[in-house]
């Protein structure tokens, strides 16, 4: 009964408290009821819309690319030919426990005009003069993807391998008997095994990008021009840097909510996954 309480206490109660809140405005404790109001203010605010354009272009573009160098990576990982297994797998995943605002820090200044990437283009006589990666809209974006992609592959890399693990060698055996080569291999056998983890990986990694926050705010601060702008850093914008309205802010932060719930139904139709 008491974890029940408890479950209902953090996580129902909050999330049912900023849906209510989402009906209000005002500045905090006078709070007036407002209706659908601030439901109507996101289709003609820009920077709603620019956040949002930002995060769907790094779902799109980063997770597919990060699920995919997960994959390759697991199974070349889990292949006992390979000498030192251990130490590239560790190398790979220590990203992932690394410091959010430290690795970020760590990107921005990397791609600063005197970073060492600027340094390491000229010193190859690639570009004459640096580049302002953290000053172009498009290049902007392309270091926020780098980043999270940095951090996350050796993350979903580790489920991948893991379930790698837990698959009958003799599978592989009886196919290469009946002459399968490797790529056959992969799409009639690794995938197919791996449809569950795919599709739990897809899940969170969508999550998670929805929810890009720390790499936004430490590395462009959402610039230039919120050509990196994120909704979660628009909802931080909203509640601590602009003049607050933490109404609005619950609005949109249950925009998330709902894409999410679009995207999980929509992927687990793909997967051919039963309610």
């Amino acid at each position: 009964m008491i974890p029940v309480l408890a479950i209902a206490l953090f996580y129902f109660y909050p999330m049912l408290d900023a849906l209510l809140l989402s009906f209000r405005s005002g500045m905090g404790m006078n709070l007036e009821f407002v209706g659908l109001l601030n439901w109507k203010r996101l289709l003609s605010d820009p920077n709603f819309i620019t956040a949002l354009s930002n995060t769907l272009t790094y779902l799109v573009i980063q997770v597919p690319v990060m699920l995919v160098l997960a994959m390759l990576m697991s199974v070349l990982l889990n292949k006992e030919s390979l000498k030192f297994r251990g130490l590239f797998r560790t190398a790979i995943f220590l990203p992932a426990v690394t410091s959010l605002v430290a690795y970020s820090v760590v990107f921005k200044y990397m791609f600063s005009p005197d970073g060492i990437i600027n340094r390491f283009l000229m010193d190859l006589s690639l570009t004459d003069a640096p580049i302002f990666f953290l000053s172009d809209p498009f290049w902007s974006k392309v270091v926020i993807i780098l980043a999270i992609t940095w951090r996350w592959t050796g993350y979903n890399m580790i489920f991948y391998l893991s379930s790698l693990q837990n698959i009958d060698k003799s599978v592989y055996e009886a196919a290469r008997v009946d002459g399968a080569n490797a790529i056959q291999q992969f799409f009639k056998i690794t995938m197919p095994m791996l449809k569950p983890i795919i599709l739990f990986t897809t899940i969170t990694s969508t999550i998670g990008t929805l929810q890009l926050f720390d790499e936004i705010l430490n590395i462009t601060d959402g610039g230039p021009g919120n050509a990196t702008l994120s909704i979660s850093k628009y909802i931080y914008d909203l509640s601590f840097k602009y003049t607050p309205d933490f109404g609005y802010a619950a609005t949109v932060s249950y925009v998330i909510v709902i894409i999410v719930i679009i995207l999980s139904a929509i992927q687990f139709k793909l997967a051919g996954e039963k309610e």
